[in-house]
């Protein structure tokens, strides 16, 4: 039968390079490393680890094992931490990470929710990669997490997607722009302003304005990045560039500033729950539950408000 300890040898000797290395990492003797290398590969009856005079690397065969061995140990560090939880403080503890304009409007009716029912809720706040890793490294039970309609946020099969709300993004302009006066901007009339986008190029949004202009021949131009909506929406005010912003974080917009509606395809990121399957049922269940019924009241509110070509606050 394996053991858990043999697992780990296998971990350690892939990321130290060597069975002395892996040793000294896990405070074992060398004697130690070797014995639960050879129970290991006398188990599969193959070997798994080649060494050398430089030191030890996973064979084809060990290489296979390794995310397995990685997943079970995991599974079993995430184990350890929910049942301390719940032996010191008589409760689960659930981690979350959220995105800044998703935190301000989608999930404190959630975390409301679920403390209610006896759940601890710990928050970490990030941009989409932090939480990608932040869930990857299982340091994350669940995340708010957004992308473009169609994209894979390369999550494995150990999450579960929960789509949410549909974030049309709109475009926001000075209140004195030329094409202010229109109820739905053409992307095209844009092709010579500045842009404010993303801090970060590859963010999905960012991505969708790069479609979307390519459509019509043209690159848009950043003259600013960040990743802070009100400081886009001041220095749109200001005559710096225009933007296109989820509709999630307009907020009210500023009275200096105009939002419409581009024309052609509807423009959007879609924002999911990512849940990792080895949380609690219960408290995970019930935090998805309490998103959706957000982000459905969310849409409502955005439906009762906008006009034709109009935004009101979200």
């Amino acid at each position: 039968m394996l053991e858990l300890r043999q697992l780990t040898v296998l971990k350690a000797i892939a990321q130290e390079g060597s069975l002395a290395a892996a040793a000294r990492a896990l405070h074992y003797t060398q004697p130690t490393i070797t014995h639960h290398l050879g129970v290991l590969e006398a188990h599969f009856d193959a070997r798994l680890v080649r060494r050398g005079p430089r030191g030890a690397a996973l064979t084809e065969l060990g290489a296979a094992l390794l995310p397995h061995a990685e997943v079970v140990l995991e599974r079993l560090r995430l184990a350890e931490r929910e049942v301390r939880d719940l032996a010191e403080r008589g409760t689960h503890t659930l981690h979350i990470g959220t995105f800044p304009t998703a935190g301000a409007l989608l999930l404190p009716p959630a975390v409301k929710a679920v403390r209610q029912d006896g759940v601890q809720v710990s928050l970490v706040e990030g941009e989409l990669p932090v939480l990608l890793r932040g869930l990857r490294a299982r340091e994350l039970h669940a995340a708010l997490v957004f992308s473009q309609p169609g994209d894979r946020l390369d999550l494995d099969d150990d999450f579960e997607l929960h789509p949410l709300l549909t974030d049309p993004l709109l475009l926001v302009m000075p209140e004195d722009h030329r094409c202010a006066a229109l109820t739905h901007v053409p992307l095209e009339e844009l092709k010579d302003d500045d842009w404010i986008g993303s801090a970060d190029p590859r963010d999905p949004c960012d991505r969708v304005l790069s479609w979307a202009c390519a459509q019509y021949s043209f690159e848009p131009v950043h003259a600013l990045r960040t990743d802070d909506y009100a400081v886009v929406q001041g220095f749109v005010a200001a005559g710096a560039g225009v933007a296109l912003v989820p509709r999630l974080a307009l907020g009210t917009p500023r009275e200096d500033v105009a939002v419409r509606k581009p024309t052609g395809p509807p423009l959007a990121r879609e924002i999911s729950v990512a849940v990792l399957r080895t949380t609690a049922a219960r408290s995970t269940r019930e935090l998805v539950e309490a998103l959706t019924l957000q982000a459905e009241r969310i849409g409502r509110r955005w439906s009762d408000l906008d006009g034709p070509g109009t935004i009101g606050p979200a």
